[in-house]
């Protein structure tokens, strides 16, 4: 590829282009590399032969000369808040406001406004209204349905009753968008909704839309603002669909409007997955216009790694990764990844180091039900918790000759995996660890892949925290650690396990802070930070923390809701006592 997709009017003209099919808008800076959402779908509109401009970062705060500066898109503007929901980006867990953008040139803050989405939409709408917005992005696709929001501290609709956008798309875009480009084609997209998936609607009407049999009617958003037990209903009902393979249609009343999500599609194919991989289509790099700016954090972070699957099947009661990936793995073809490490290799930044080939959990690549018939009547919201299921494959020999081929290539001096491991993952009984590579793929990571410290999540030490965080039992994470050691040992190395916990969880009191406290002292941990619990949209977490309760069993729940009971917890963390 020999040019950035054009983000001024005269970048435009030099591509010899008159108009525009699509103009994306995003809250971060524009950086050419698969691992930010707006350049993967604006390459991927150009692989359908589409003419695709970005705006990064427009000014808000003034005439909205930014938004109108590249004109009317012929078919449609498409709006992101960027790689981050927009409050997650601006506020600490205590509410403080950033002082820093990690998606921004110098990582300076102030780019971009709270709920982004909505912000940017409203200009485009006002300056063009009879052009069709769609939103998507990690900040739509979480506030597809009703949440409630931590930093308003109020319970919101659907993004949509807020946003006056015509369409949202959520979870990974490629192949929505690619549906949706086909009928905005038609000139009459309205009449072709149904010929989508993976979108979000607000319509006056059902007809033509969905039956009766194929459709989860939620309670309306009224009855959730009336009484919280029909909010708590809701999530139960959506978190338990969005865990089938197969999902229905899901509808949420309005007064007399309806909010209708259409089904995701299928988890991607391997052949997809390759296509979806566009470091070929990229520059892989910012874009010029911000090189006396400073550099920008998150693309210095992730500017030497590789991306080798989608999804998540841990469910962590905190994590919406399942919401907007799914929870089937889809994963790329050993070759696609390898070819991507030597065009990297190549490249005049690179210095030998590649600092990552992950994914949300680093050891999940190619892992998968062994009875896909037995996936399709599955509704639990993980594999691996309470228990591992026996009919997932959890074979790491595949990861394991992946590291070693994509170490062998020129110039690729040391890989570490920067991703999250699922250290559950890698116990078992002697047959199934030999079988799937279990002690053979951690010492591979800890002897070659680890640069002295090998991070880990138990998050927590007692169980009925962890329970309600998803997460298993911290005896598990002991036997981990002690295999850690061994393997550390045999090998004359000193790596050390670096442990994340969490604190104001709902379910965990004062006392279980302290017994967390006590429980890592007694066992040498190095410890080095805790992390406080942020209520984000449609986590199972957040609801408990909302509603007082747990919505699946009804059962109350503690949680610490002020600084104070906060900063209680964090202390006894750090306590010396």
């Amino acid at each position: 590829m020999d040019h950035f997709l054009p983000t001024t009017k005269k970048e435009v003209e030099a591509l010899g282009w008159d108009t525009l099919d699509v103009i994306l808008v995003s809250g971060d800076a524009y950086v050419d590399h698969p691992s930010f959402g707006p350049a993967v779908i604006g390459r991927w509109l150009e692989t359908m032969g589409l003419r695709v401009a970005i705006v990064p970062q427009p000014n808000w705060q003034d005439d909205g000369r930014d938004f109108a500066k590249l004109g009317k898109p012929r078919l449609f503007f498409g709006v992101t808040a960027g790689n981050m929901d927009s409050m997650v980006n601006h506020y600490t867990a205590t509410k403080r406001l950033r002082h820093d953008d990690a998606y921004t040139p110098g990582g300076q803050h102030g780019f971009r406004p709270d709920y982004a989405t909505i912000v940017y939409t409203k200009w485009l709408k006002k300056l063009f209204p009879d052009t069709p917005v769609i939103i998507g992005g990690i900040e739509a696709s979480l506030r597809r349905l009703s949440h409630y929001d931590y930093w308003s501290d109020s319970f919101k609709p659907s993004i949509l009753m807020e946003c006056p956008a015509d369409l949202l798309v959520y979870g990974m875009g490629e192949r929505p968008m690619t549906d949706l480009v086909r009928i905005f084609q038609t000139g009459n997209w309205r009449e072709h909704l149904n010929e989508c998936s993976q979108i979000a609607f607000i319509s006056n009407t059902l007809e033509g839309f969905c039956t009766k049999e194929e459709t989860l009617m939620l309670h309306p958003f009224e009855k959730e603002l009336s009484n919280r037990r029909f909010y708590g209903e809701n999530f139960v009902a959506f978190e338990t669909e969005s865990n089938k393979m197969l999902q229905r249609t899901i509808v949420q009343p309005y007064n007399r409007k309806y909010l209708i999500i259409k089904p995701p599609y299928p988890p991607a194919t391997e052949e997809e997955m390759d296509r979806y991989a566009l470091f070929d289509r990229m520059m892989n790099a910012p874009h010029p216009k911000y090189a006396k700016r400073g550099d920008i954090p998150a693309w210095e972070m992730i500017k030497n790694s590789i991306t080798i699957h989608r999804g998540c099947f841990g469910g962590c009661s905190f994590c919406a990764i399942t919401a907007h990936q799914g929870r089937f793995i889809s994963s790329r073809s050993e070759e696609s990844i390898l070819k991507e490490v030597s065009d990297l290799a190549q490249r005049s930044y690179f210095k030998g180091h590649i600092s990552d080939l992950g994914a949300p959990s680093a050891n999940m690549y190619r892992l998968h039900g062994r009875n896909t018939k037995a996936c399709r009547q599955c509704s639990r919201p993980s594999c691996i918790h309470p228990d591992i299921c026996k009919n997932l494959i959890i074979n790491h020999k595949p990861l394991i000759e992946l590291y070693r081929r994509a170490a062998a290539i020129p110039n690729v001096r040391h890989i570490t995996i920067g991703s999250g491991i699922r250290y559950d993952l890698l116990i078992g009984d002697e047959k199934t660890d030999r079988e799937n590579g279990l002690t053979d793929y951690l010492t591979e990571v800890i002897c070659h892949h680890v640069s002295g410290r090998l991070k880990v999540a138990p998050e927590h030490t007692q169980p009925k925290v962890l329970d309600k965080m998803r997460k298993p039992h911290f005896d598990t994470f002991l036997v981990f650690n002690r295999k850690f050691q061994n393997i550390n040992k045999k090998a004359g190395l000193r790596q050390q396990l670096v442990p994340y916990f969490i604190s104001a969880h709902p379910g965990c009191t004062l006392d279980d802070m302290k017994a967390l406290h006590k429980a890592t002292a007694n066992q040498h941990l190095h410890i080095e930070q805790v992390q406080d619990f942020t209520p984000t949209p449609m986590t199972y977490s957040t609801a408990m923390y909302y509603l007082g309760y747990d919505p699946y069993t009804g059962e109350k729940v503690f949680t610490a809701k002020n600084k104070g009971e906060k900063d209680k917890q964090k202390e006894w963390f750090f306590s010396r006592k």
